[in-house]
């Protein structure tokens, strides 16, 4: 699996519903969310000689800033990495 470094973490999006609850299938484009889940969470930052853990864990649904992430493909997934200080809410 992906280990990130530092306070970067590793999202994954969750996928957009094309159709309603009735069945009835959706055809405009929507713009993807801005929200992923946390797949993995680095080490945490440096600060005054010490390492500060990242607040975020695995498994959090989380809102980030849209053009903030790098994306790639890894074993046939998409994922998204990311600076802790860029995601912006934990979603309870």
């Amino acid at each position: 699996m992906l280990k990130p470094l530092n306070d970067n973490v590793i999202l994954k999006k969750e996928k957009v519903e094309d159709k309603t609850s009735s069945g009835i299938i959706l055809t405009t484009a929507k713009e993807e969310p801005d929200y992923a889940v946390v797949v993995e969470v680095g080490d945490g930052i440096v600060v005054d000689g010490k390492t500060k853990p990242l607040t975020v864990k695995k498994g959090d649904k989380v809102i980030f800033k849209k053009y903030s992430t790098t994306d790639f493909k890894y074993d046939g997934d998409e994922y998204l990495v990311i600076s802790e200080k860029d995601i912006l809410a934990i979603i309870k």
